[in-house]
């Protein structure tokens, strides 16, 4: 069961285009500059992403499938908005993206892959995924993660093909991307109880509260619009989510809001180091790699 389990979710990852949301932390300050390699940027991590999508469908072409890329978005719209939202253009366009969210769902729903996959027979469905991700008889590699628990995920096919071609060992970028993405849990209370980020977080209420909003940090303003525009798709409604989400961004900026988490997270993220730093440090050397052989493959989005 298990592994029928991690196979159907490897399934629609892959088939949909999903990509792991998950935020790994930057790079910690007063590293060596070998271990301190840049963040990439979301045009970057997208490329890799396309990349992939691209190395998967001709490896499933050259089996006898058919296989259709993920649709592409525009930087604009493939943006990943994180804690502060602090670009105000963009939240004058999209307020907090429940517009761009919502056709993200109808697309994932409507993508050809998935109605692909259900017109075969169930023989040729099993052959399918065994192209694709080797089925449900191949080994299956795990990682324990900070703050407890085990992630898994199946090795073969022409997602292991993939990830291969990019990252060189897909159990070393499986490991170190997990560990990494999961020093959340570790980090992330720690920034939040920080006297300086929550002396920022107070001046962005206060700067809201002059705006005429009244929320205690960006998260619940964005919760609060979301959980709005979910129930009904009304153009007042999305006005209000793009006025709000203005205001956020532009306290966000007049507070430096983004510029002290940053500050903040480096800062707990470096105490992090001794135990977690080969994972760290792996994690970006390998995300470079795969950048550098993205760039071969496919073009960068507009």
């Amino acid at each position: 069961m298990r592994k029928a389990m991690i196979g159907l979710f490897l399934v629609s990852a892959v088939l949909t285009g999903c990509a792991d949301a998950a935020h790994t932390p930057r790079p910690t300050v007063g590293l060596p500059a070998a271990q301190a390699a840049a963040p990439l940027t979301d045009a970057e991590q997208l490329r890799i992403s396309d990349a992939q999508q691209r190395l998967i469908a001709t490896c499933m072409r050259r089996q006898g499938f058919e296989f259709w890329e993920a649709e592409r978005l525009s930087l604009a719209e493939s943006r990943t908005l994180g804690y502060v939202l602090d670009d105000v253009a963009w939240a004058r366009e999209y307020g907090y993206g429940s517009r761009l969210q919502a056709e993200d769902a109808a697309a994932r729903a409507a993508n050809p892959n998935l109605a692909y996959r259900k017109t075969l027979s169930e023989q040729r469905r099993q052959a399918y995924d065994k192209a694709l991700d080797g089925g449900l008889d191949v080994p299956v590699i795990s990682v324990r993660i900070p703050g407890g628990g085990t992630v898994s995920k199946q090795m073969g096919g022409c997602v292991a093909g993939s990830e291969k071609r990019l990252y060189g060992d897909p159990r070393e970028w499986f490991r170190a991307e997990k560990i990494s993405g999961h020093l959340r849990s570790l980090y992330v209370p720690k920034v939040l109880a920080d006297q300086r980020f929550s002396a920022a977080l107070d001046a962005w209420s206060r700067c809201m509260k002059k705006a005429g909003y009244d929320y205690k940090d960006p998260g619940a303003s964005r919760q609060a619009a979301i959980a709005r525009s979910e129930l009904t798709a009304e153009p007042k409604v999305f006005e209000a989510e793009r006025k709000l989400a203005v205001a956020d961004a532009t306290c966000a900026l007049a507070t430096d809001l983004r510029s002290i988490g940053e500050q903040r997270e480096r800062h707990y993220v470096a105490r992090l180091h001794d135990r977690y730093g080969n994972a760290l440090d792996t994690y970006f050397r390998l995300q470079h790699q795969a950048l550098d052989r993205a760039r071969k493959i496919v073009g960068p989005r507009a």
